[in-house]
């Protein structure tokens, strides 16, 4: 009883700590966690539970890889950090490795993924100038409606959630914004003005809520950005490495982006790793001097990242994103079927899963995953009123049934 107590007084404690000294600029699920492996997290009471987000596709690989690890460790124990100022024996290796794992000429290492959307833009923009003769100062970015694409003031000026915008202008001009999954839009927007660099997507929109456009919108999309010499620039920070059944989101359509935005399970969770890539003819307009990073491309990161890729090929996690996918979308959909007072939508693609939940009795989807973490599954919900699922891809169908189990109890508590 003591143990439960005092077990009890640690998460109390925990919470009030990051209340107190940690600034309000996250709502997490009221629980401690304090280790993790595989598909499993784990709480300072000691209570398991499956981890249903994972840290927003960042840990693909499962908590804890030890193929990772091994090769995060080993590299900390030679060499961490150098800068660019000098050359170190790690990142030729890793940036030959990941161009050709993906296709493109070259890679420019960063580190979280808003660095990676921001060093997108400024490939685009630099691209622009020198290679499609906008004139200085003129170039702009198109975006779509409903996006994340992260936090920094360039960014959050191409968002439409007032939340992320709000109060924090003035905003960056140059940006121009165009209904997501609507073709035609876009290219009413590219005909009507030259000085366009980019058009940047999420293939699909996470944060809105896993919002998947129709088939055929993305292949459109590239074709149309061709047509009016526009680059496509794809975020699949969330959306790639296997998350939808496929090594990238764009794969479902077979889009080749003009440039490519990679973070989160580039590194199964270890370590912040971004990548943006592209060819010749746009990432060599960037010279020395012009672009950035003391910690992108250094060697823990090259280590991690090339053993992070490896881990999805080696343990085919695509294809398990793919088959348990199928699974996962039709019990959803089942459950909805079952209780359509308290589910509206499904929305799925691979282990990329949302269930837009109506308000029932005044319950909301913040009070289905509170139920959820009493039942032993971790999720969160976005926007008020959508919770996603997204298990490491390394969950097994026995530990998925478990999981889908234990969703289908609380949906029908309601």
């Amino acid at each position: 009883m003591n143990t439960v107590m005092n077990n009890k007084s640690a998460t109390q404690h925990a919470i009030s700590l990051e209340d107190k000294y940690g600034a309000h600029n996250y709502h997490p699920i009221p629980v401690v966690l304090e280790r993790a492996e595989g598909v499993f997290v784990w709480d300072v009471e000691g209570k398991q539970y499956f981890d249903f987000l994972s840290a927003y596709s960042a840990v693909n690989q499962g908590h804890g890889h030890p193929k990772i690890i091994a090769a995060m460790l080993e590299q900390a124990q030679k060499l961490a950090l150098t800068s660019r100022a000098f050359y170190n024996d790690s990142l030729g290796e890793y940036e030959k490795y990941i161009t050709q794992y993906f296709g493109y000429d070259k890679v420019l290492p960063m580190n979280t993924g808003a660095e990676g959307v921001e060093t997108a833009l400024k490939l685009a923009r630099k691209w622009g100038y020198e290679k499609k003769g906008i004139a200085p100062n003129e170039a702009k970015i198109v975006a779509c409606v409903g996006n994340f694409h992260g936090r920094t003031i360039t960014i959050v000026s191409m968002s439409s959630d007032s939340d992320s915008y709000g109060n924090f202008g003035p905003h960056t001009p140059g940006i121009l914004k165009v209904e997501y999954n609507n073709a035609s839009a876009l290219e009413k927007i590219l005909a009507s003005d030259k000085t366009i660099a980019a058009f940047l997507i999420e293939p699909i929109q996470g944060e809105a809520g896993v919002v998947i456009p129709d088939d055929g919108y993305l292949k459109q999309c590239a074709e149309i950005c061709k047509k009016y010499n526009v680059l496509l620039i794809a975020d699949e920070i969330q959306s790639g490495l296997g998350r939808t059944g496929k090594m990238l989101a764009c794969y479902h359509e077979n889009v080749r982006p003009d440039i490519l935005i990679l973070g989160k399970a580039l590194s199964g969770g270890l370590y912040p790793i971004s990548a943006v890539l592209a060819d010749d003819e746009i990432m060599l307009t960037i010279k020395p001097g012009q672009h950035g990073s003391t910690y992108g491309g250094n060697p823990i990161a090259a280590k991690v990242g090339m053993a992070a890729l490896a881990v999805l090929k080696d343990e085919q996690l695509v294809e398990n994103a793919e088959t348990l996918g199928k699974i996962l979308l039709n019990e959803l959909n089942a459950i909805k079927n079952i209780r359509p007072d308290v589910v509206k939508r499904v929305r799925g693609k691979g282990l990329f899963a949302a269930m837009v939940i109506a308000e029932t009795n005044g319950k909301t989807a913040w009070d289905v995953c509170l139920a959820l973490k009493e039942n032993g599954l971790l999720a969160k919900p976005t926007h008020g009123d959508t919770i996603r699922f997204a298990p490491p891809l390394v969950i097994n169908e026995e530990q998925l049934r478990e999981c889908i189990a234990i969703i289908k109890k609380v949906i029908a508590g309601f």
